[in-house]
């Protein structure tokens, strides 16, 4: 027991001083929660923080909420609901030089032989980023191409309309997509499991120049009954960035989340 206290202990340590959390790419680009939906409502809450005085003052700040369930849908097929939040802020001697926000929400309708119908809306705020506003509203579909217990793969395939303001004088844009996602996942033994995943998103009217992709991989470890730690690292190319802003971004985290 003590010694189980002072490993959840140490890992709680360990991810308050996390800078940032990383993207729900499968929400941001189809529809999901990291939550598995059943027919009760299921819940998973994650939070960082971290706070300096002395010569240097920083605050970090990160939290992260899930939640999921199923309802009965077409022919009284499984209908997952989902919704998803995630914050982040920095600050650095009392200046802020960093702050996101994100929020998904999405319905999955499932079909024979694992097909499955998706539709979503994501919302994202970035001003560092010359973000003030990007909204997505997309539908599509998805299948388990296999899972064997031990290694899994998804794919999603859809379309979306975008809603982008600026925060410079870089006009507002609305433009149609195609979206994509693809997720590995391999369970290494009881505790732990390995995934990658990976979101795209192209103009219809500029599908050679004015596209993104999103790769995030990570570890998972339960640690006790309801709590886990998260080791995840994220890239993002952006290959037509607002004005002024780089191509490239990168993101690493080190969370505890509790289930509930």
């Amino acid at each position: 027991m003590k010694l189980k206290t002072f490993v959840i202990a140490n890992l709680c340590a360990a991810a308050l001083f996390a800078d940032v959390t990383v993207s729900d790419v499968e929400g941001t680009y189809t529809a999901a929660s990291e939550v598995k939906a059943s027919k009760e409502l299921k819940q998973h809450i994650d939070l960082g923080f971290a706070n300096t005085t002395g010569n240097t003052e920083t605050l970090n700040l990160n939290a992260l909420y899930d939640l999921a369930f199923t309802t009965q849908g077409y022919e009284g097929r499984d209908l997952k609901v989902a919704f998803n939040t995630r914050a982040y802020i920095t600050e650095n001697n009392g200046v802020r030089d960093n702050e996101e926000y994100r929020a998904n929400i999405g319905i999955e309708q499932y079909f024979i032989n694992d097909w499955i119908l998706y539709g979503f809306t994501s919302w994202f705020r970035n001003t560092f980023q010359n973000y003030d506003s990007r909204i997505r509203i997309g539908i599509g579909v998805g299948k388990m191409l296999f899972d064997d217990g031990k290694n899994s793969l998804k794919v999603k395939f859809g379309a979306a309309y975008n809603i982008e303001e600026y925060t410079n004088a870089q006009p507002k844009r609305e433009f149609g997509s195609v979206t994509e996602y693809v997720e590995y996942r391999n369970k290494l033994n009881d505790i732990s499991d390995f995934y990658v995943k990976v979101g795209a998103m192209q103009n219809m009217d500029m599908f050679d120049t004015d596209y993104e992709v999103t790769t995030v991989a990570g570890f998972n470890f339960a640690v006790a009954e309801r709590v886990s730690l998260t080791l995840e690292g994220e890239v993002r190319y952006d290959n037509f960035p607002p004005a002024g802003f780089e191509k490239t971004d990168t993101k690493t985290i080190a969370r505890v989340g509790y289930h509930f």
